[in-house]
């Protein structure tokens, strides 16, 4: 499948492309799907995500290889396509439904500014692709240790981590925990009131625990001072052999997890605790508060539920009438799928 995609990425300008991913259920396994390993799933479109240094010059370059990917929104020129990227919604630019005749697949591919990438990494600010990132992706560039988006990937992924554990009790199983993290960015997202599977968590995570296992487990090395694992535990309430959590949940481990929250997610914080003062001060009230847990979700689900309306709008323009048509009755066929 590897192979796939790189036959399938080749013929995209890459000359300033930083960094690209392949998601979602043509390329990861879920429930309901055909095996990935073997070929893409029919009712499957593989995601990419294309993130580059110059929107512009990717933007140029592609509509001119491939104009037929993009909307109406092609004869307005390479400029105003960057511009509509950068300046609206959770600033990424999608095209939908591409079919690649020769390759027999269909694909959905985005384009994204290194900088804003980063951004919404490291402070959460719209939750969108680094949402997507929190969870297993197929990488299809190497990145090296000390660059600026390696940084941010792992800072993501460790924000999602703490996030996590301040939603948990102290004792928890890691699919508790996975199901935690994986329902971040979705929990809040409009689309899964109409658009989407309502059990899209559990169908994403249950094929997946081992690699969100892998995934997670230099991050849990890191937190080790707050967080014990115990590979050879059970579930709670039966002897059923499971990998089982324990977590410190003292003010100072809590204080902690809070002050080490994204930028984004802290304002959020903020504005919902019943606190008045500085975050320092929310952090101190948060940190004895029995509603934290809740707090705390309905936080995240501000900024996902923000994002995920300016997006989909967005979207309707870059993919035009008739494919936002056929997506969303493809997407709404999922909110009753069992």
């Amino acid at each position: 499948m590897l192979d796939l995609y790189r036959r399938i990425v080749a013929r995209f300008p890459l000359g300033n492309v930083s960094y690209m991913f392949a998601y979602g259920s043509g390329v990861k396994q879920q429930i309901g799907y055909e095996k990935v390993e073997e070929k893409p799933d029919s009712k499957s479109v593989i995601d990419l995500v294309f993130c580059v240094r110059d929107t512009q010059g990717f933007h140029a370059e592609n509509i001119h290889r491939h104009s037929s990917h993009y909307s109406a929104l092609r004869h307005l020129g390479a400029n105003l396509v960057a511009q509509y990227q950068e300046l609206l919604g959770a600033r990424v630019y999608f095209n939908t439904l591409v079919p690649v005749h020769n390759l027999g697949v269909t694909i959905k591919y985005g384009v994204v500014h290194e900088d804003h990438l980063i951004d919404d990494l490291i402070n959460w600010r719209h939750l969108y692709l680094a949402g997507r990132l929190q969870k297993p992706v197929t990488d299809l560039v190497k990145l090296d240790d000390d660059s600026r988006l390696k940084i941010a990937l792992e800072k993501n992924l460790r924000s999602a981590c703490q996030t996590a554990l301040l939603l948990l009790p102290e004792k928890f199983t890691a699919y508790e925990l996975f199901y935690a993290i994986a329902g971040l960015s979705y929990k809040g997202d409009f689309r899964m009131i109409f658009g989407e599977n309502k059990r899209k968590v559990h169908n994403i995570l249950q094929p997946q625990v081992r690699e969100f296992f892998t995934l997670y487990q230099p991050i849990m090395k890191q937190l080790s001072q707050y967080i014990a694992v115990d590979l050879h535990g059970q579930e709670p309430g039966s002897r059923k052999p499971a990998i089982v959590f324990e977590q410190d949940k003292s003010g100072e481990a809590t204080r902690y997890h809070l002050r080490h929250l994204p930028k984004e997610l802290c304002h959020r914080l903020k504005r919902n605790a019943a606190c008045r003062g500085d975050y320092a001060d929310v952090v101190d009230y948060l940190a004895v508060a029995p509603l934290l847990p809740k707090i705390v979700q309905v936080s995240v689900n501000d900024i996902v539920w923000r994002s995920s309306i300016k997006q989909s709008l967005k979207n309707i323009a870059t993919a035009g009438i008739i494919k936002s048509l056929v997506y969303s009755f493809r997407k709404a066929q999922k909110t009753f799928a069992v």
